[in-house]
């Protein structure tokens, strides 16, 4: 397994790569934000709020094997998964404790997991947050060793009984082999994608976090 990098040397890479510019509310809460990250004492891995920073504008900015990243084809709407029953800190920059990218949980389906969660007092990764850590540790993309975001989802619709009925796809980020759609010149390249909320992959774990 990957080791986390240190608080410092996460904000280090986000800034060299010009990550923080892509902040699309005040700039200004985001130098206060790393401000006070880079005083605090503690690990964890550095996020990226969802309401500062859209997943469509990150997935181009990852790299790895000398590649840059790339939203799959048919998940245009990529910016409608938000957090899922998950209440995040109002900043443009937070910590996240207790990350694991869930190679424990390889064929296991996100439904299950999810589960397997409630259980253990921890919770899913959300899209950005997996996008945080690759972007800060590109190494923790590995082949037959990726990972699942299962803390976001695309709201369908609401029941009148207010039932949230969610979209059956959920985000994931591995790498591309080339083939389909992606084409050849991706291949070895850092890809977000998405997989059926009720299916397994042998290759893909389920990240999470503390609760």
């Amino acid at each position: 397994m990957i080791p986390m990098r240190t608080i410092a040397e996460q904000l280090d890479v986000l800034e060299n790569a010009g990550v923080l510019a892509f902040a699309h509310n005040n700039k200004a809460d985001v130098r206060t934000a790393v401000a006070a990250l880079r005083a605090e004492g503690s690990e964890g891995l550095v996020a990226l709020h969802q309401r500062w920073f859209a997943a469509s504008e990150l997935a181009p900015l990852l790299t790895l094997n000398g590649k840059k990243g790339f939203v799959v084809g048919d998940m245009t709407d990529v910016d409608e998964f938000t957090p899922a029953g998950i209440n995040l800190p109002d900043a443009p920059l937070y910590l996240v404790r207790g990350v694991r990218r869930g190679d424990d949980l390889h064929n296991v389906s996100p439904q299950e997991a999810l589960v397997q969660f409630e259980a253990s007092h921890r919770r899913p990764l959300t899209l950005q947050e997996g996008l945080s850590w690759a972007l800060s540790t590109p190494a923790i993309i590995e082949a037959n060793s990726c990972f699942m975001t299962i803390g976001s989802r695309k709201v369908k619709r609401i029941q009148r009984s207010g039932e949230v009925v969610y979209d059956s796809r959920t985000p994931a980020l591995w790498i591309s082999s080339g083939t389909g759609r992606d084409g050849r010149e991706r291949r070895g390249a850092p890809k977000l994608g998405w997989c059926w909320w009720r299916n397994r992959h042998t290759w893909l774990g389920i990240a999470s976090a503390y609760a």
